[in-house]
């Protein structure tokens, strides 16, 4: 219950308030396509150069379309627009590369009612209209306006720290100008919204029609049409000319591949290389690669640290040695640390500040439960890079003897859920690099309740596979001393690490293992990353 301060300055709020100007979408540039999505599938739509706008209705496929917004000179020289299919995951992203760097890119989407939504934009407006299983809205300065059909029921959460929030919902919402939380009617469907300086709207549409009942795709808007309300399908284009040059083109199938590149004579990695100096090929037919980062272009790293057995003396080394690792990254990589034992623990999640990261590694400490490598991996894959921009590339660096309870041989120990075989075809599909760190812990076996020496040959020849699989490289940590030299080897070989992506002529996707061969323009140079890929 408010009290009357806090009424007054809620009503000042609502007074000082402004409405969302209603969307203005420029010259339509990608007619509508649809990508099928699973029951209660995820669809993450990631826009950082524009606005998004999206309506929930009851097809079972996304509809998105996109438009530009700027003069008719603005030319792309390949898809801004990425789409990546795989298991219940459907992600939606801009990729801007065109004449024009100021050129806004909106897009228009429609979303099953079933599926798991979140919504992601920097400066850009989010409109959405009406409410899926569950929604996820952020912006980080962009303003958000969410439409909510009649009779509303939904959990509401909301946040705009250093913006706004303004409810014209029938509701006694739990509102102090910067935080809402509302409960209304009875369903578990949940709307959370965020953004750190943007403000955010909830209205109700007053009416009990839902959003499928239109049978209509979703529209652009010419730049001649008239605006529409927000959150509402655009009306249809008849009259605009589309040249070639306005046309992007959409595919659903875009590889991402990181690579060292080695000089043979000196087993050193190569710099300064530039996309001509690169050929690819798929199953032995040539590929065009639209899409290229050199080895100067920034990381989001996570350091995967293995805790288990570790006393406070081993603790101290091992935050020494991670300190050495931040010292040593650049200064444009984001860093994350996650420890494990029986389970993961998020020390610090994907930072730049590195006085922020050395204070959380200095609180490391020893860690009970029996080794689950394969659980840590897959939660540093899924969890933590999950929130990673898809501008910036990605790498794991983990640190184990590689001993997961799982491997017969580890006595007395429960192994992680996760299989290793599923793991390493995980690792096959991430499309970040994993280098890894064996750590020799072996000791003397005198019983038979004692790890068995073969046990730490699995551990370290799965270690190996796993930098193998993940396009990484594989170190041999002799003592624990050596750890921190290890590390910042790492740091120096990432600086090696070219990144470039291509669309397979062969778009069938049959689950079939494709072989990918890299070749370098430049003698004695070879290049080293993942060999292939499954086409699901």
């Amino acid at each position: 219950m408010f009290s009357k301060v806090s009424r007054l300055l809620y009503g000042l709020i609502l007074t000082a308030f402004l409405f969302f100007p209603t969307p203005s979408f420029g010259r339509p540039v990608a007619e509508d396509i649809r990508i099928d999505v699973p029951p209660n599938g995820q669809v993450r739509v990631e826009n950082q150069f524009g606005n998004v706008s999206a309506e929930i209705w009851n097809n079972s496929y996304v509809s998105v379309s996109a438009a530009v917004e700027g003069d008719r000179s603005t030319r792309f020289t390949r898809s801004p627009i990425i789409i990546d299919n795989r298991d219940k995951r459907l992600s939606i992203s801009v990729l801007r590369t065109p004449v024009d760097p100021a050129a806004e890119i909106h897009l228009t989407v429609k979303i099953p009612d079933a599926s798991r939504l979140e919504i992601v934009t920097t400066k850009g407006r989010i409109t959405i209209r009406g409410l899926s299983a569950s929604v996820v809205l952020k912006s980080d300065s962009g303003d958000i306006h969410s439409t909510l059909l009649a009779p509303v029921s939904a959990n509401i959460t909301a946040r705009a720290p250093r913006g706004a929030i303004r409810s014209t919902l029938d509701a006694r919402p739990d509102i102090d100008g910067h935080s809402f939380q509302a409960r209304l009617g009875t369903t578990d469907r949940k709307l959370d919204a965020q953004t750190e300086t943007g403000q955010i709207l909830f209205s109700s549409d007053g009416s009990t029609q839902t959003a499928a009942s239109s049978a209509r795709q979703p529209e652009l808007v010419g730049s001649n049409n008239a605006q529409r309300a927000a959150g509402m399908p655009a009306s249809e284009v008849h009259d605009e000319e589309l040249l070639e040059g306005d046309v992007i083109r959409v595919d659903s199938q875009l590889v991402t591949l990181n690579m060292s590149v080695i000089d043979r004579s000196t087993n050193r990695g190569l710099t300064g290389l530039g996309q001509s100096d690169f050929t690819l090929f798929e199953d032995g037919q040539e590929q065009r690669i639209v899409q290229f980062e050199s080895a100067g272009a920034p990381f989001d790293l996570v350091l995967l640290i293995d805790l288990s057995g570790s006393t406070k003396d081993v603790v101290q080394l091992i935050r020494s040695a991670a300190l050495r690792f931040i010292n040593a990254a650049r200064p444009a990589d984001r860093i994350a640390v996650i420890t494990f034992a029986g389970e993961a623990t998020l020390v610090s999640g994907l930072t730049a500040d590195r006085e922020l990261l050395r204070e959380r590694v200095n609180t490391i400490d020893t860690a009970r439960g029996d080794t689950k490598l394969y659980d840590a991996t897959n939660f540093a894959m899924n969890e933590v890079l999950k929130e990673a921009k898809k501008s910036r590339r990605s790498a794991i660096v983990l640190m184990s003897d590689g001993l997961d309870g799982s491997i017969p041989g580890v006595n007395g120990q429960r192994g992680s859920e996760h299989s290793y075989q599923e793991t390493l075809k995980n690792i096959q599909e991430f499309d970040g690099v994993i280098y890894t760190l064996w750590l020799n812990t072996e000791y003397e076996s005198l019983s038979p309740l004692d790890t068995q020496p073969e046990a730490f040959d699995a551990g370290h020849d799965r270690m190996k596979e796993m930098a193998d699989s993940g396009g990484g490289i594989f170190y041999e940590v002799k003592r624990l001393e050596d750890l921190a030299g290890s590390y910042e080897q790492v740091v120096a070989d990432l600086g090696t690490v070219y990144s470039l992506a291509y669309r397979p002529l062969n778009k069938t996707r049959d689950g079939k293992w494709r072989a990918i061969r890299i070749g370098v323009n430049r003698s004695n140079a070879v290049a080293r990353g993942k060999r292939g890929y499954y086409a699901n």
